[in-house]
């Protein structure tokens, strides 16, 4: 009988929350039916697997990719060499993030990266970022109208460019410029020597990045998992990177 592989199990790094004096981890829905409708099982990843040596790498050895979800929290500025706090951090998330950024890039599995995610993967890479982006000249509005239904606020705010023959551009089909959402107050100031670009914004803004060295690792400053069922652009992105957890799960199962 040969060798039966399942469906790739996604681990999903969650945020740490206050409901109700309760400390509580979390992960919005969208991004877990995007990994079910492109057919992946997601797995949330609590940041306790950091607490115990050896637990971290007890989860992740049974999975085939990461996810790093967006967040309303922002990572920890003294991550990349600034000043001050943010008012809403997790530090919780930022060490369990670069572990995981750190464990995907030592094992070549497939990582996804999304909004703070995208941060996460340029910080730990040695790239910094602008805290306060609509303060910085030059750029245009990337945060989101907070007093809009949903819908609205997810809705397509501008186009991007996809830089040819990376990443991007093959889940996409070879598109030269892709609408997008933009929900987001902080962006990439530099990347370290790690990375690709893989599209900008018109303002010049980094939109997506991913590296080169590494079979699948992607990240996006957009929120492709919104409504991610009916968008067939973001259901490239999510189709490409299940099936690379696929490849990976194949490779590691022989």
């Amino acid at each position: 009988m040969g060798i039966i592989f399942n469906k790739p199990l996604i681990g999903v790094v969650m945020c740490q929350i206050d409901k109700g004096g309760h400390p509580t981890q979390m992960v919005h829905n969208k991004y877990l039916d995007a990994v079910v409708t492109a057919g992946g099982v997601p797995f949330g990843l609590p940041h306790s697997l950091m607490n115990q040596p050896g637990l971290l790498e007890n989860a992740t050895s049974a999975l085939d990719g990461i996810l790093l979800t967006g967040s309303p929290s922002n990572i920890e500025p003294w991550h990349y060499g600034e000043q001050g706090v943010e008012d809403y951090a997790d530090p919780g998330r930022d060490k369990l993030a670069f572990a995981l950024i750190s464990h995907a890039i030592a094992r070549q599995m497939p990582l996804m990266a999304i909004c703070r995610g995208l941060q996460e993967l340029v910080v730990a890479t040695g790239g910094s970022l602008y805290r306060q982006l609509h303060l910085q000249p030059g750029f245009q509005e990337h945060r989101e109208d907070e007093s809009l239904p949903l819908d609205d606020q997810y809705a397509q705010a501008h186009q991007i460019q996809v830089e040819p023959d990376g990443l991007l551009s093959g889940l996409v089909h070879g598109q030269k410029s892709l609408w997008v959402n933009s929900l987001h107050q902080q962006g990439i100031r530099s990347l370290g020597p790690q990375l690709r670009i893989e599209a900008r914004a018109a303002d010049g803004l980094i939109e997506a990045v991913s590296l080169p060295q590494h079979p699948f690792a992607f990240a996006v400053q957009w929120h492709p998992e919104w409504h991610c069922e009916e968008s067939a652009q973001s259901r490239l992105l999510f189709d490409g990177f299940i099936n690379a957890c696929n490849r990976y799960q194949k490779e590691i199962r022989l």
